[in-house]
């Protein structure tokens, strides 16, 4: 693999000579500012051949470097040995360290190409901001991946589908007379909405363009009358297309973004987002008419109804009932003497929750890692590579399914055997302790990630641990499992740190701890935010599958932190008990006994 990703850096830097290029810088992302993207979009993987979700990679004449944050060090390393790039290991999580990296390492005068379409327009303003400082050049529509990429994937064309009235809070038309109402509130026109899953939102539609995550390419100007959403109109069935035509919502292809713009905007004002509508559009309006303003449609979401948080309830059931039939499966088959790989039990993760009602695949690869393997915090398991379960090993198992009825992600670490280490179950319960004290804060209105993150790492810091990730990401409603703006984080570099909770939201609560070469610990539930009182919030559990006892040293446990676990596993087996088999059930009354 090597020697092919040597050979397509050679020919990159060739067609940037031909182009008078000295350095190119290549992201992530797509068009709209994505997380999970199209293989279409995959260019930075393409060219690198590292395939973690973030990551930036810089392309010089003489060399070539990547930045990527804590969770994929351990992958970046083994994936670019003999590749030619160097890796920096980034300080602070989507910093963008590569741009002062590179602004040193020009002289005046040379040309760094772009493709802003990959850019937000907040992106590109810091980097024309740093880069003109030094008098460097930028080519802002340098895109040579159409040429070299000869087998490059063509943008999805699968098609769209409603997630119909029964699921959702609030019709299309709702939602849409919101925005149509901020709209009059700041005297504008339009409001331009280019993130994929706040359209998916807005217009209650669902599909399957990006792996993973029920999507489509698409872009969304609401107007004051009617709405223009720009996506191919052979992915609309029928009954659909006339149902969006009658709401006013007309069908515009996808590529005609830019000339639509330029013709319904031209005298118009404009509301767009500037931290996801990307820079190449932007250069396109007429500066007088744009209004710049927070992403409206992120923050509505972010709160789930009372009728949505219903229906994900539900999904958590039929998640635990599958987890729970997955687990039993394993531990019989180790039992018996099979041969279980990493791999196996991932796909018996999803074979357990395909068995369940409205079902529609997994939120994510699944992280299945054992022993060693389990401290590369976003380790794949890859068929014909994946490492054998066996007994006396620890296990870490991050999972989640897409249900119509809402998305889930749970992290349980289990040992296989009775008698594991006391180091390891020293860590867990270090893990555990954070994860509970989380679980039960109690905290005013006006409380943002940061202050909050501080309360899972704890335990940990007290003995010099730590994790290098955030504590906890939102979560979408049958969306995308990475959701903002709220979360659990250690620094302001993103909204996770900075964003104050408000009751109805929907967050992760995934504290670890990860020993290179040894082994990972990571306990993850989904909480959302409620009302408590005297203008104070505090979180309920929603996920329900037990936390591992035979890691846990009870002995470091407080009276409150053990009344809380079983509180925890009386609440797993009252909503799970009355819906599985007497097996099934044996096996959760054995993993839900009081301590």
């Amino acid at each position: 693999m090597s020697d092919i990703i040597k050979n397509r850096l050679q020919s990159l830097r060739r067609d940037m000579k031909i182009h008078q290029i000295d350095a190119v810088i290549i992201p992530s992302g797509d068009a709209h500012q994505s997380e999970y993207i199209a293989s279409h979009w995959a260019i930075r993987a393409w060219i690198s051949g590292f395939t973690g979700s973030a990551g930036t990679l810089i392309v010089l004449m003489d060399g070539a470097a990547l930045w990527t944050d804590p969770r994929y060090f351990i992958q970046a390393e083994k994936e670019l040995t003999n590749s030619g790039i160097t890796l920096h290991k980034q300080t602070i999580p989507h910093a963008p360290e590569h741009v002062p990296w590179l602004s040193h390492k020009l002289k005046a005068g040379q040309r760094i190409g772009i493709d802003s379409r990959l850019f937000s327009i907040s992106q590109m303003d810091y980097i024309r901001t740093l880069f003109s400082s030094r008098d460097l050049i930028i080519s802002p529509i340098y895109n040579p991946f159409d040429r070299l990429w000869a087998e490059r994937p063509a943008l999805p064309n699968t098609p769209v589908f409603e997630h119909t009235p029964h699921f959702c809070g609030d019709s299309n038309i709702e939602k849409i007379n919101t925005l149509r109402n901020k709209l009059t509130l700041h005297q504008a026109d339009y409001l331009l909405i280019s993130t994929l899953d706040d359209i998916a939102w807005v217009l209650n539609l669902r599909g399957s363009d990006i792996p993973f995550n029920p999507l489509f390419y698409a872009y969304l100007l609401v107007g004051k009358e009617e709405c223009f959403l720009f996506m191919n109109e052979n992915k609309i069935p029928p009954y659909l297309n006339h149902k969006l035509y009658n709401e006013k919502i007309r069908v515009l292809p996808y590529d005609s973004i830019t000339e639509s713009l330029l013709r319904l905007v031209n005298e118009a004002t404009i509301i767009i987002h500037p931290e996801s509508l990307n820079a190449a559009i932007h250069s396109i309006l007429p500066a007088e008419n744009i209004i710049p303003q927070p992403n409206w449609v992120m923050e509505l979401k972010a709160i789930k109804s009372e009728k949505e948080i219903s229906h994900i309830k539900k999904a958590m059931q039929k998640d635990g009932v599958a987890l729970i039939s997955a687990f039993i499966w394993l531990e019989n088959s180790i039992h018996n003497g099979e041969v279980i790989t990493e791999y196996d039990f991932a796909e018996k993760c999803a074979f357990f929750r395909s068995q369940q009602e409205d079902y529609r695949g997994e939120s994510f690869p699944a992280i299945i890692g054992f022993n060693s393997n389990g401290a590369i915090i976003h380790y794949h398991p890859a068929q014909g590579q994946a490492a054998t379960i066996k007994k006396g090993g620890l296990l870490l198992v991050d999972s989640g399914g897409q249900y119509l009825d809402g998305t889930t992600d749970i992290t349980r670490t289990i040992f296989l055997g009775d008698n594991p280490p006391d180091k390891i179950k020293k860590h867990f319960t270090l893990v555990l302790k954070g994860f509970i004290s989380l679980a039960k804060a109690h905290f005013p209105a006006g409380t943002v990630g940061m202050q909050l993150d501080t309360l899972a790492r704890r335990y940990l810091w007290q003995e010099g641990l730590n994790y290098p990730h955030g504590t906890g990401h939102g979560v979408g409603f049958y969306l995308s499992v990475h959701e903002g703006p709220q979360g659990f984080a250690t620094n302001p570099a993103t909204s996770r740190g900075t964003t104050a909770f408000k009751s109805g939201m929907i967050t992760t609560n995934e504290p670890g701890v990860y020993l290179e070469g040894e082994y990972g610990i990571r306990i993850e539930n989904i909480l959302v935010c409620r009302e408590k009182d005297h203008n104070f919030l505090h979180f309920e559990d929603l996920t329900l599958f037990p936390i591992s006892q035979t890691l846990t040293d009870v002995r470091l446990l407080n009276q409150d932190e053990k009344e809380w676990l079983n509180n925890y596993h009386q609440m797993v087996w009252d909503c799970l008990s009355p819906i599985i088999s007497d097996d099934e059930k044996a096996w959760l009354n054995k993993q839900c006994l009081p301590i």
